[in-house]
């Protein structure tokens, strides 16, 4: 949890000083409340990309005997899974 946050907060801070840099944006006031909202918005899209994953996970692992008897790419089948949940749910990775 923590490492996701302090990613979040050094993502956003990038993001708004590379926009402010750039002339995409203009700041009315504190760059904190832009970097706030920036964080908030990472932190919960990480958040429901860690769901989709375990729910991934755990249908993989419903299946954990097939997987294995057929010798099937553990890595591959887990983004397929992911990609398709990700997909159900309008969610792009």
């Amino acid at each position: 949890m923590r490492r996701r946050d302090e990613m979040a907060e050094r993502f956003a801070a990038v993001l708004v000083n590379r926009l402010v840099e750039r002339k995409f944006i203009e700041l009315r006031g504190d760059a904190t409340v832009a970097r706030t909202a920036v964080r908030k918005v990472v932190v919960e899209n990480l958040g429901q990309e860690e769901q989709i994953d375990a729910e991934a996970r755990e249908i993989l692992q419903g299946h954990s005997k097939e997987i294995r008897d057929s010798a099937a790419d553990y890595s591959r089948l887990f983004n397929l899974v992911k990609g398709k949940l990700a997909r159900d749910r309008g969610f792009i990775l």
